[in-house]
């Protein structure tokens, strides 16, 4: 009887096992399926804006020359990117898949602002999938960061803290720069100068910034320094994230002052050190990993 028992016991074991690699091949194939239509469409928009005749043609020109520097940071470093990340995110890494995700928290941003925020062309649908596919990929690594607990990843010495307060002192910069721009327009009755000349309704980075992506950053920050579990999955994403858009917002900068326009070419600098640090403390975060 009880080497019935044993036997019965060893069979559940080799089940649930398999059902295990089961599970982790279709978890990791999802990845590759989720991410190689997103990087080909992103990569179509991307060319599109920089190299096709007309695409920004309803845009301002300073609105055209944004949306044609970001283009080149889209096409140049975030496609590249988004695909060795996945391949290795497929291949069960761990600082692929972290990787990954951060990439993806930036498309969701980019695409949010390129959907409500450019007027209606031939490339609004494939804005929409890009939105989408970025939307429901990074959707799916927060599934995976609950389901396989991503805190454990990582080493007990993990420099939770210093990380924190750069995302925290972030967040807090843009918040003043916003509002040093929002409020004075609010008290005198007039549109903030950046909404004027982006020829819109109202700037759609104010909405996604204060509504959204700067809370973010200090609720991971505030995670982080607490060395809560959530705040380790997504430390990662969040300097990801300000990695591809301090660079973008250089790119935009440059761009400008290419086309004639007048910039504090202090301002690329500023955002090319902000992007430098948040590598740095990527570097050092991700050594820590198990």
């Amino acid at each position: 009887m009880i080497d019935c028992n044993c036997r019965l016991r060893l069979v559940q074991l080799s089940l649930t096992e398999l059902i295990n690699k089961n599970m982790e091949k279709k978890q990791h194939a999802i990845i590759l399926i989720l991410s190689l239509p997103l990087a080909i469409l992103t990569a179509f928009v991307s060319y599109a804006g920089i190299f096709v005749p007309g695409t920004y043609a309803k845009e301002t020109m300073n609105y055209a020359a944004q949306g044609v520097g970001q283009d080149m940071v889209n096409l140049f470093g975030v496609v590249p990117a988004l695909i060795v990340s996945a391949v290795f995110a497929s291949r069960k890494s761990k600082p692929g898949l972290l990787i990954w995700s951060g990439i993806l928290f930036y498309l969701v941003y980019s695409y949010t602002i390129y959907g409500f925020g450019l007027h209606f062309g031939n490339l609004f649908l494939a804005y929409c999938f890009i939105l989408g596919l970025s939307f429901y990929s990074f959707s799916y690594f927060i599934f995976i960061s609950f389901k396989e607990n991503v805190g454990e990843w990582f080493v007990q010495n993990t420099p939770t803290k210093s990380t924190g307060i750069f995302l925290i002192v972030i967040a807090i910069f843009f918040y003043f720069t916003w509002l040093s721009e929002i409020i004075p327009a609010m008290q005198a009755h007039i549109t903030p100068k950046s909404v004027v000349e982006s020829g819109l309704l109202i700037n759609p980075v104010h909405v996604l910034d204060l509504a959204i992506c700067l809370p973010a950053l200090i609720l991971t920050g505030v995670l982080l320094i607490k060395k809560k579990s959530l705040g380790l999955s997504l430390a990662t994403p969040m300097l990801i994230f300000c990695i591809l858009m301090a660079t973008a917002i250089a790119a935009m900068i440059l761009e400008m002052k290419s086309r004639g326009f007048e910039v504090d070419l202090t301002l690329p600098i500023l955002f090319g050190l902000i992007a430098l640090i948040s590598c740095l403390l990527l570097v050092q975060y991700l050594s820590k990993l198990k």
